[in-house]
């Protein structure tokens, strides 16, 4: 329906009278009957949502005031907890478990009164990067059903390309929300680490996971990212800088300086064709008045072994408290002392790609193994840093692909975590630095695929990102699929 094109277009004509929270929520929850072997949700809040929708009619009739979100329709993934909901991250170790709190971005979503419509499918534990690791099954690419939709947050990035909701958040740790929605050929942001509280969101790797929009519209993305934003009693992570106006900055057209990296662009795991493709992109800006310079960035072959590196090992301490005592699945098999008990419950509750990373997390933190793998990853993570930050102190922003490739077939590469592992090449950076970062559609492939254009900008400086963002998707230099 073209009223629920953008958050502007459905309020204008909400409050022209011409549609009714209601009928948007009824819109949706048929979308999500007629796909649902999309697998996209894990569960629907039918009659709360239409509750909520009615609630807001009535309101609006009567002349009262409503939040900024008023009759947004919103999916959250199954890592982000919400009071009296299941929450699972998509395994079997949480199966049934119902949240006692909700995170502090679905406290400020309802405040703002947007409709939370239901739950989304995942990886379990937002570890993979095609939603095949998920407890209850693989989420489905709506372009072409054989394909994955990407990972983790690929229910989150099906459910907005879909049209099953108008906005989603996700979770990305390296990628898991930017990926997915590359694949999906939708806008999918990751804000600077902290922008955006982590209490409520089920821990994966702490110093790298943050909470994460989806969209088809970036005025929509920062309506969202408004609302969500800013310092946190509950997460001493969460930055106490202001939250700028994020949409007012969007209409601004201006020349920027841009940056690529070419040992990106011209690394060996590029799809040839993606490659000539950004080679265009990059002509046609400085076509239209931009400066596109190439930068040395020698470093990008150490990312990913850095990444697993720390992650797997936060992962390790994080997933230590699913023993099966105070919550989760608890083995059924008697008579075990507490070590077997321990063992039989995560072994019987994790599934296969999250016991390869707990084992991992675990080695590289072992005595022997410390120095030589966790130590030296963070000191790749800190040259990491310095070396991406040297480049934005003299860019606007800095232009890469989002992924190596198209979307994959499912099961191409579950049988092959290095190559599954290597697909985040390209994300993995903004993470380990906690730089912001977007992707937006930009083409598509002759497989009839689409795929985007990765902008990354220095730590807290969204309102840029966002403003660059937009001026590409409005100027057609890139193309929503």
């Amino acid at each position: 329906m073209s009223e629920f094109s953008s958050i502007n277009t459905f309020h204008k004509a909400l409050y022209a009278g011409s549609i009714t929270c209601t009928d948007k929520v009824r819109y949706y929850l048929n979308r999500i009957q007629e796909l649902k072997h999309l697998n996209a949700f894990l569960e629907v809040y039918e009659e709360e949502a239409l509750d909520k929708a009615r609630e807001l009619d009535a309101r609006i009739q009567g002349g009262q005031p409503v939040g900024p979100l008023a009759g947004v329709v919103i999916g959250i993934k199954d890592v982000i907890c919400y009071k009296g909901h299941n929450v699972s991250a998509a395994s079997h170790i949480l199966e049934g478990f119902n949240s006692l709190y909700s995170a502090t971005a679905v406290e400020r979503l309802l405040e703002a009164d947007a409709i939370i419509i239901g739950n989304l499918n995942c990886d379990e534990f937002a570890m993979g990067s095609t939603n095949e690791n998920s407890a209850y099954g693989p989420t489905l690419n709506a372009l072409d059903t054989s394909r994955v939709p990407g990972g983790s947050s690929g229910g989150s990035a099906v459910a907005v390309q879909a049209d099953l909701c108008q906005v989603s958040l996700g979770s990305d740790t390296g990628g898991s929300v930017r990926q997915p929605a590359d694949f999906c050929g939708i806008v999918g942001l990751k804000p600077t680490y902290g922008r955006i509280s982590r209490y409520g969101l089920i821990a994966y790797a702490s110093s790298f996971d943050q909470i994460g929009i989806f969209g088809k519209d970036i005025a929509d993305v920062a309506a969202v990212l408004q609302v969500i934003a800013g310092p946190d009693e509950f997460d001493s992570t969460a930055s106490q800088k202001e939250v700028p106006d994020y949409q007012s900055g969007l209409s601004h057209n201006k020349s920027y300086k841009f940056a690529y990296l070419r040992d990106a662009l011209y690394h060996d795991g590029l799809d040839p064709e993606m490659k000539d493709a950004y080679i265009d992109f990059f002509e046609n800006l400085v076509d239209n008045g931009h400066t596109v310079s190439g930068s040395g960035f020698d470093l990008i072959d150490y990312i990913v072994p850095a990444y697993y590196v720390l992650t797997t090992a936060e992962a390790s301490s994080n997933l230590s408290r699913y023993d099966g005592v105070k919550y989760g699945h608890r083995t059924e098999q008697k008579n075990l002392d507490l070590t077997d008990f321990y063992k039989k419950s995560r072994s019987e509750g994790f599934g296969k790609e999250v016991k390869r990373r707990i084992l991992l997390g675990t080695f590289v933190l072992s005595s022997g193994y410390y120095d030589a793998y966790y130590t030296k990853a963070q000191q790749v993570r800190r040259l990491v840093a310095d070396k991406l930050n040297e480049i934005l102190d003299q860019y606007d922003a800095i232009l890469m692909p989002t992924v190596p490739s198209t979307a994959f077939k499912l099961g191409e590469k579950t049988d092959d975590p290095i190559a599954m592992y290597l697909a985040d090449i390209y994300t993995v950076l903004a993470n380990l630095v906690g730089v912001p970062a977007i992707s937006v559609p930009m083409r598509k492939h002759s497989n009839g695929m689409p795929f985007g254009v990765q902008i990354i900008t220095k730590k807290f400086d969204e309102a840029n990102l966002l403003s660059i963002a937009h001026q590409l998707m409005d100027s057609k230099q890139v193309a929503t699929v």
